[in-house]
C-alpha cells in the first residue's frame, strides 16, 4: 500500500498502479520467498519502479509493402499520446461517485477539521459517530449536500449564512474502473483505467482499431445499450472532441469491422486508405486527405473499381466530385498538372526587361513583345533576330528574320503562339571576348579587357603603372595579322611595333594615335643594368662574418674573403664547406686561395654560403668494420692504423671500394694496381666508409665444390693435351 501510495503522489495513474500490483502479484509468487524482511520491500519497490516504465504502443500498420497506410492509423503509434486523465485538475460537474473514491472535507472558521472519507463498497462514506451517508451514484455537488446536512448534527452552523463555520468538500484519489474493449482492435480485452479516463484514453490502451477495425463506428455500450457511437475521423480532422466521454465501470467499447474503405492517393497532402460513411462524397475523402497538393491535377480524377466481376476504370470531373459517392474499394488517384504553360513566350537577349509574358492582346506580336518588354537595348544586333517554336508535331523549328526591319516596318510584324522563344542578341554577345596581355615590368601583368580606342599607356595604367626598373622605351606590341597582309612576307604571322611612352603616363599626340587591337600583347622591357641587390654569406672563423653584396657578376669565392676581412689564424682551410641552394658543393679553399685560377673558384651566386671551421681533431670510421667509431687523428697513422682502431675489417669488408670523405665535401677512393692497393691519405675531420658487400654472392666454396672444380679443370687439361698431340 505504501508502494501505491509513493506512486500517486509521483503522478502515475491508477491503471499503471492495477497493472504494477498485478505484476507484482505475479513476481511474488514466481519468487522464493526470503528471510529478509527489508530486502523484500526493498526488491518490491524496485520490481515496481520498474513496471511503471510504460511500454512502447504496438503499431497497429503493417510493412508498407505489404498494404497501404490506414488513415489513422498511425495517431495509435505514436508513444507520446496516450490521453491519460489529468488528476490534477478541479473534480468534473458531472464526476458520479462510486466505491473506492475517496472525499476530502475541510471544516474551517470557529472549527477545524478535516476528515478524508473512501467510499465503501456499499457506496457509503463514515464520519465521527455519525451515522453513514449513501453517496455511490451521486455527482460531487449532490454528495456534498447529503455529507453537510449529516455533519450539521455536530456542527449546527456549518455552510450557515452568519454561522462562522464552513466545509469544503473536493475529490481526492479517484477509483479505477473496468471497461471491456472488443471487437477489431489490436489488443482486445478488459482494461483497468481511472474513473477519470475517458474513451479515447480507453482505445489507446489497446492499440487502437486494427487492419479490419472501423474508425468512424466503434460503438460505447453501458447497461447494454449503446450510449455513443464515436467517428475518430471527427477528432482527427477537426479536433472535435465531443465523443470523448467519461468511462464508467463495466463500459463496454465495440470496434466493428469498417463496411467500406477506399484507397485515395497521388497528389493529395494525406494519401492512405480512408474509410466512407454513408452519403459522404468524394469530395469529403480529399477533405480527409488535406486537399490537394499544389501541383495537383482537379480537373479530372482516375479511379479504379471492382465490379463484382472485374474492374472497371473511370474519372471523376472537377464538377461532379461533390455529388460523387464512393464504393466500396474504389481506387483514386489524383495526378500531377503538365510540365507545360499554355500561355507563355519567352524573349531573351537585347532588351531591357526579358523574361516570360503572356500572350494576349499587348503581346501577340514581336513588335508588340519587344514594346512590352521595355523595348530594345542600345547595344542590340539588329541585323538578324531568331524564333524557336515548336510545330503541331511538338518538332523544333527556327524562325529568323532582320529585326532593324521589322522595327522600321519595312517587313511585316510576325504573329507569336504558345511556347515561342524569342532570341535578340547584343553586339557583344556576338564577338569573341576581348581582350589584352600586358606584360614584363608593369606591377600587375596579364589580362585586361579591351575597350575602343585604348592607348598603350591606358594599358599600362590599368596594370598598375611601371615596376622599379621599368622602362618607358623600347616597348613592343604584338598583333595578330587579321585582313591587312601588305608587305608581309608568307611565313609572318603577326606584327611587331616598337614604341615608347612617357615614364609618368602624360598623353601626348604619338601614343593618341596608336591605339590597340583586340588580342594585342603588350611587352614592357626592363633596364638592362637593374637588378634587385644579390648577397653572399660567410661565417665561420673570419675577421667580420655575415652577409655581403656581390658587386658585379664577376666576383668568386676568393674575393670574398678579403671582403670579409681575412682569416683567423684557427681557420681551417681544409675544412671549408661552400653550399649553394642548401647544397653541399666539394671545393678546396686552401688550392683555389693559392691558385685563384682553377675552375673550382666558383663565380657568387645569391644566396651563396660559405663556412670556414675551426680544425677537427677526430676522424670517423663506419661501414664494414668491427667497431665502428670516432677516434683521434694522428699524423703519423697510417689507414690501416686507423682501421686498427676501428677493430679491424669485418667478414664482409669490401676492401678495394673504400673511401674517404673530407671535410670540405670532396671524396676519394681506394686505388689499385695489379694486387696492391692504395689507400686515401686521412686527414683530420675526415669520415672513412668500408662498404659492405653482398653474403649471398661471397659465400665460400665447399670442399667437396673445390674437388669437383679441380676434377673438371684436369679432365678438360688432359682432353686438349690429346687434342693437340
Amino acid at each position: 500500500m505504501a508502494i501505491e501510495q509513493a506512486a500517486l503522489e509521483k503522478g502515475y495513474t491508477l491503471d499503471q498502479i492495477s497493472t504494477m500490483r498485478n505484476r507484482l502479484q505475479q513476481a511474488q509468487t514466481s519468487s522464493p520467498t526470503s528471510p529478509d524482511r527489508s530486502n523484500t520491500d526493498e526488491s518490491r519497490r524496485q520490481v515496481a519502479d520498474s513496471m511503471l516504465v510504460k511500454a512502447k504502443p504496438i503499431s497497429v500498420l503493417p510493412s508498407a509493402d505489404s498494404v497501404k497506410q490506414i488513415f489513422g492509423a498511425s495517431f495509435f503509434s505514436i508513444p507520446s499520446i496516450s490521453f491519460e486523465p489529468n488528476l490534477r485538475i478541479a473534480t468534473p460537474k458531472n464526476y458520479i461517485l462510486g466505491p473506492d473514491d475517496e472525499l476530502v472535507v475541510d471544516i474551517y472558521g470557529n472549527s477545524v477539521d478535516n476528515f478524508r472519507l473512501k467510499i465503501s463498497p456499499e457506496g457509503t462514506v463514515k464520519m465521527l459517530n455519525l451515522a453513514p451517508v449513501q453517496v455511490n451514484g451521486l455527482t460531487i455537488e449532490q454528495a456534498s449536500e447529503r455529507i453537510i446536512n449529516r455533519l450539521r448534527s455536530a456542527y449546527s452552523t456549518l455552510n450557515r449564512p452568519g454561522g462562522g463555520t464552513y466545509s469544503t468538500i473536493t475529490l481526492g484519489n479517484v477509483r479505477s474502473i473496468q471497461v471491456m474493449i472488443t471487437g477489431e482492435v489490436t489488443r482486445p480485452g478488459s482494461y483497468t483505467i481511472s474513473s477519470l479516463a475517458t474513451a479515447f484514453n480507453a482505445l489507446n490502451q489497446s492499440g487502437g482499431p486494427n487492419n479490419n477495425g472501423s474508425y468512424r463506428s466503434i460503438e460505447i455500450i453501458r447497461n447494454n445499450k449503446t450510449i455513443r457511437t464515436i467517428d475518430l475521423y471527427g477528432f482527427l480532422v477537426d479536433a472535435n472532441l465531443k465523443d470523448n466521454i467519461t468511462m464508467q465501470d463495466q463500459d463496454i467499447i465495440l470496434v466493428r469491422p469498417y463496411s467500406k474503405r477506399i484507397e485515395l492517393f497521388g497528389e493529395v497532402k494525406h494519401p492512405a486508405l480512408f474509410e466512407v460513411k454513408d452519403g459522404e462524397t468524394l469530395k469529403d475523402m480529399i477533405r480527409y486527405a488535406g486537399g490537394y497538393t499544389p501541383t495537383a491535377y482537379s480537373a479530372s480524377i482516375q479511379f479504379r473499381r471492382n465490379t463484382g466481376k472485374e474492374l472497371l476504370v473511370g474519372s471523376v470531373q472537377d464538377a461532379e466530385i461533390a455529388n460523387f459517392i464512393p464504393q466500396n474499394g474504389d481506387v483514386y488517384k489524383v495526378g500531377k498538372i503538365l510540365n507545360r504553360i499554355e500561355n507563355r513566350v519567352v524573349i531573351e537577349g537585347g532588351v531591357f526587361r526579358d523574361g516570360e509574358y503572356p500572350i494576349d492582346e499587348q503581346t501577340n506580336t514581336v513588335k508588340k513583345l519587344i514594346k512590352k518588354s521595355e523595348g530594345l537595348r542600345e547595344d542590340a544586333f539588329l541585323s538578324r533576330a531568331i524564333i524557336e517554336r515548336k510545330t503541331e508535331t511538338l518538332r523544333p523549328e527556327i524562325i529568323s528574320f532582320d529585326l532593324g526591319k521589322l522595327m522600321n516596318g519595312e517587313i511585316d510584324d510576325i504573329v507569336l503562339k504558345r511556347e515561342d522563344h524569342i532570341y535578340i542578341k547584343t553586339i557583344d554577345e556576338l564577338k569573341e571576348n576581348y581582350g589584352l596581355t600586358i606584360l614584363g615590368s608593369v606591377i600587375n601583368p596579364g589580362t585586361i579587357d579591351y575597350h575602343e580606342g585604348i592607348t598603350v599607356a591606358d594599358a599600362i595604367f590599368k596594370a598598375g603603372g611601371y615596376t622599379e626598373g621599368g622602362i618607358p622605351y623600347r616597348i613592343e606590341v604584338s598583333r595578330r595579322i587579321k585582313g591587312d597582309t601588305a608587305n608581309i612576307p608568307q611565313s609572318q604571322n603577326v606584327r611587331i611595333f616598337s614604341l615608347e611612352v612617357s615614364e609618368n603616363l602624360q598623353l601626348n599626340a604619338g601614343d593618341q594615335k596608336f591605339t590597340l587591337s583586340p588580342f594585342d600583347v603588350v611587352y614592357v622591357r626592363k633596364s638592362p643594368r637593374y637588378e634587385s641587390q644579390k648577397s653572399v654569406t660567410i661565417l665561420g672563423e673570419i675577421m667580420y662574418p655575415g652577409t655581403y653584396t656581390i658587386l658585379n657578376n664577376f666576383e668568386r669565392i676568393t674575393d670574398l674573403i678579403p671582403k670579409a676581412g681575412g682569416m683567423k689564424a684557427e681557420a681551417y682551410l681544409s675544412g671549408a664547406r661552400f653550399y649553394r641552394n642548401k647544397e653541399l658543393v666539394a671545393v678546396d679553399l686552401k688550392a683555389i686561395i693559392q691558385s685563384p685560377s682553377l675552375p673550382s673558384n666558383l663565380l657568387l651566386q645569391t644566396g651563396d654560403t660559405l663556412l670556414i671551421p675551426t680544425k677537427s681533431e677526430t676522424v670517423r670510421i663506419k661501414g664494414g668494420v668491427q667497431n665502428p667509431s670516432l677516434v683521434n687523428f694522428d699524423p703519423g697513422f697510417t689507414f690501416r692504423d686507423y682501421i686498427s682502431q676501428a677493430g679491424g675489417f669485418a667478414e664482409y669488408a669490401w676492401k678495394s671500394r673504400v673511401y674517404v670523405s673530407y671535410p670540405n665535401g670532396r671524396t676519394f677512393r681506394t686505388k689499385k694496381f695489379l694486387f696492391i692497393r692504395s689507400y686515401p691519405k686521412i686527414e683530420s675531420g675526415s669520415v672513412v666508409t668500408i662498404p659492405l658487400k653482398d653474403p649471398q654472392k661471397e659465400r665460400q666454396i665447399s670442399p667437396s665444390e673445390r674437388i669437383a672444380i679441380i676434377s673438371l679443370v684436369t679432365t678438360v687439361s688432359l682432353a686438349l693435351i690429346s687434342l693437340f698431340r
